[in-house]
């Protein structure tokens, strides 16, 4: 088992391990010094496969369960409300906590309502996806979404422990494991040259380590900015055209593959512009290529750039976009929003 260390405004560990979730009733009773009550937020789906495991993990302490439907659509006002509600009328208090079980939706759902239920309590991640493993469960970015767009409403708010058992991302499909996988992937075009290379071999067998490491980067990223008003984001390599490409689908195409195609439009318009090596587009596009992720979208420049009018990286009448400079190094670039949809244009020409 590995242990990464977060040291935000919260500090926390990080513990990523085969079969570990068994020892969730011990840390939890290690975590707090008194008899706590824990609310378990889980969708259908990871309740059907691992709820009777949650359960006996957590024998002999008091617990509750919401369960909501699976899917982005649930990552709403509504929902919210409906566990803010479920929340009181178990009369839930500030020496209790709520356990996010499932993928990134759960955790950012679950998250955003420790944040302000009663001002906030704590919280306990854990994750069920390799994309919440690697990027959502870690740094206390909480939200749900907009009819306007992804991510519009939330609160920072860190957790109190992040336990990754990485056996219970053994039963996802292929198709959610590469969703996965294109965070992964972002992780080694924006900060780890070593770690892109390395995932040309499969990491499904034992992804230990590369977890840990895009735990890591993240950690590092996090512990310098927090509250995201710099460093911070360069996380969001690829997400500006993706979540147009998100919401433009009605929420449809997944996030991990429209960070996928997002990757390669800042890839490929980067290098229009001069300020890329010509090979990592090529580069990006062979690995994505190779976990069966996309590298183009159906949807037009000016679909996309109107999408990103509500992008929480706008401001004012610019934007910030993330672009590689090289493998491995991504920079901060403002662009007018004016003239977004000619950068869309450029970074979905593949000559």
């Amino acid at each position: 088992m590995k242990t990464i260390q977060v040291r935000a405004s919260r500090q926390y560990d990080v513990c990523i391990g085969k079969n570990i979730l068994k020892d969730m009733g011990e840390r939890i009773r290690s975590l707090f010094s008194q008899e706590t009550r824990i609310a378990v937020v889980t969708d259908d789906t990871v309740n059907r496969l691992y709820g009777d495991a949650l359960a006996q993990a957590l024998d002999g302490i008091d617990a509750v369960k919401f369960v909501f439907p699976a899917g982005e659509d649930s990552k709403s006002i509504a929902t919210y409300s409906a566990l803010l509600e479920f929340l009181a009328q178990h009369q839930l208090t500030r020496t209790d906590a709520i356990l996010a079980f499932g993928g990134g939706v759960v955790g950012d759902l679950a998250g955003f309502a420790a944040a302000t239920y009663l001002r906030g309590i704590p919280f306990i991640q854990v994750p069920t996806t390799l994309l919440a493993a690697v990027d959502s469960s870690v740094g206390g970015k909480t939200a749900v979404d907009l009819a306007a767009g992804k991510n519009l409403c939330g609160a920072f708010w860190q957790p109190h422990l992040v336990l990754c058992d990485y056996t219970l991302l053994d039963t996802l499909s292929d198709e959610i494991f590469a969703d996965g996988m294109a965070e992964v992937i972002k992780y080694g075009v924006m900060r780890d040259a070593a770690l892109f290379q390395r995932l040309h071999q499969p990491v499904r067998p034992d992804p230990e380590d590369v977890i840990a490491a895009c735990v890591a980067i993240k950690r590092d990223i996090v512990e310098e900015d927090e509250r995201d008003c710099g460093v911070r984001a360069l996380l969001n390599f690829g997400h500006t055209a993706a979540h147009g490409i998100e919401l433009c689908s009605n929420y449809q195409i997944s996030h991990g593959r429209a960070v996928a195609v997002g990757m390669v439009i800042a890839s490929r318009g980067a290098c229009k512009l001069g300020l890329c090596q010509g090979d990592v587009a090529d580069r990006l596009c062979e690995l994505l290529t190779q976990y069966q992720l996309p590298i183009r979208c159906d949807f037009s420049p000016r679909q996309l750039a109107q999408a990103a009018l509500s992008d929480k990286k706008r401001a004012g009448d610019t934007i910030t976009l993330i672009l590689p400079e090289e493998m491995g190094l991504c920079v901060p670039y403002k662009i007018s929003v004016s003239h977004l949809e000619d950068f869309f244009w450029a970074g979905m020409e593949e000559n």
